[in-house]
């Protein structure tokens, strides 16, 4: 990018997008695979961190499984990778409908996201199978990618899919974090929490992580379907009860999870478990890496950018007036310099009206509400975006909001406080023309945010 000329707040925007789209490109699936594999015609390595540790093996056959919304990407590197003599049968990918593409030689299953469906489940099924075919001595390479944990739902035999959907509905209508919905999915699931691991034994098991979570949490990328899971259900019965819809969730999950807490059904496999000795993991993509390099893309800009928080969590309109009344305080110490607050992570939102919107759409719609009411002087433009170009359940990857963007709400007859307290941002943003539209971008490490601005 070249450096920055114009104050204005077209400008301003162009800029925040542009800024955007460099973090989402450093979280590009398919070359962060291709980094890890190396293959001649006698053996396989596999890159396992940045000091170039490896793993290698000779295995006579080699299982393919992907899910997530980078799920075709890291596949067809996968393909591009391994020579086909060493691929065993069909590979099986799932991921969300927006990003289904075809790859030849693979199964490419769409599924729904945030809330699992029918096809999901059928997908889910399929991985299963795939995974306990694999025989002693092959490999089973899992490539893991964000919005793993809704495409393959497979729930515990006792509990439905439909009973499933509703535990999650209700968990994400809660503001329960992801930690604690995973916590929730892993003991209702056949793969999650390590059951896939479980299924895959006694053949090997690698599997390469786009991670969508922020601090990287192995256990909860996707619900952690390939290594060890912690929680236990007395932990999972807690959140539940904390969040106060213990005795909204069906029957069924109660008694199973009370089960388990018993000491009646079998818990999700812990690290001692013998088969996780022939299993290995690699981190090959974050919200971190992405972060870095929205800091990177602003070099000659002429800004003065700082990392306002790389673990932004919390609720997103708290966090939106947090952010507002930091801006401030920069303003006051930075003189005329044009400054550049950037962030990433993953806030939640405590629905409390029947509106539509995301996380990014809501904090954006606060921060523009608070900068209006504190007076954040100069031109500004506020960017808050999900790199897989999806904000909740709508089609738009988050708000990107300016100094003109109340005025224009107002002069659409739109109220802003009444949408936010609504949790009706889509509709509030679209009114102003604020809404962030990327499509899907065929990879997932949470979501990035962007302050500029211009005294």
């Amino acid at each position: 990018m070249t450096a920055f000329a114009h104050t204005s707040i077209p400008a301003l925007r162009d800029n925040a997008f542009s800024i955007f789209l460099a973090g989402v490109a450093a979280a590009d699936p398919y070359q962060a695979v291709k980094r890890c594999l190396v293959a001649d015609e006698k053996q396989l390595q596999i890159l396992l961190n940045d000091c170039g540790d490896t793993r290698t093996g000779s295995w006579p056959k080699i299982h393919l499984i992907a899910f997530g919304k980078a799920a075709c990407p890291m596949i067809k590197a996968a393909l591009d990778s391994i020579p086909v003599q060493y691929l065993s049968g069909q590979a099986i990918t799932v991921t969300n409908y927006e990003n289904v593409k075809p790859v030849q030689g693979v199964n490419v299953i769409g599924a729904a996201h945030p809330l699992p469906d029918v096809a999901g489940f059928n997908a889910a099924r399929l991985c299963a199978k795939t995974a306990q075919d694999a025989k002693e001595g092959e490999l089973v390479l899992v490539l893991v990618s964000g919005g793993g944990s809704a495409l393959i739902p497979y729930p515990v035999d006792s509990v439905t899919l439909q009973e499933k959907i509703l535990t999650t509905n209700l968990l994400l209508a809660s503001g329960a974090t992801i930690n604690q919905i995973n916590c929730i999915r892993k003991h209702l699931s056949q793969l999650k929490g390590g059951g896939l691991a479980r299924m895959i034994a006694p053949a090997d098991l690698h599997t390469l992580i786009l991670s969508d979570v922020i601090g990287d949490d192995l256990s909860a990328i996707a619900s952690g379907p390939t290594v060890p899971d912690d929680t236990t259900f007395r932990d999972a019965i807690e959140v539940l009860k904390s969040r106060d819809i213990w005795h909204k969730v069906p029957d069924s999950v109660r008694h199973y999870l009370e089960n388990g807490q018993q000491g009646k059904v079998r818990e999700t496999p812990k690290s001692n478990e013998p088969f996780f000795a022939n299993s290995s993991h690699a981190l090959i993509g974050s919200n971190k890496i992405s972060v870095n390099a929205i800091i990177q893309a602003m070099g000659g800009q002429g800004f003065e950018a700082k990392l306002y928080s790389d673990n932004l969590c919390g609720e997103a309109r708290n966090e939106a007036e947090k952010l507002v009344h930091f801006a401030k305080k920069q303003l006051n110490t930075a003189g005329n310099q044009p400054l550049a607050l950037l962030a990433g992570g993953e806030t939640t939102v405590t629905l409390k009206g029947n509106g539509r919107g995301g996380r990014n759409q809501e904090m954006a719609l606060a921060f523009a509400i608070c900068a209006k009411e504190q007076g954040l002087p100069g031109n500004w433009v506020f960017l808050s975006g999900g790199t897989d170009g999806r904000d909740g359940p709508t089609d738009a990857a988050g708000g990107m909001v300016d100094s003109g963007t109340i005025q224009r709400m107002l002069a659409t007859g739109t109220n802003p406080t009444d949408s936010l307290n609504n949790n009706d941002s889509y509709i509030a943003l679209k009114s102003s023309q604020d809404l962030l539209m990327t499509g899907a971008t065929g990879t997932n490490v949470a979501d990035l945010q962007i302050l500029l601005i211009q005294p």
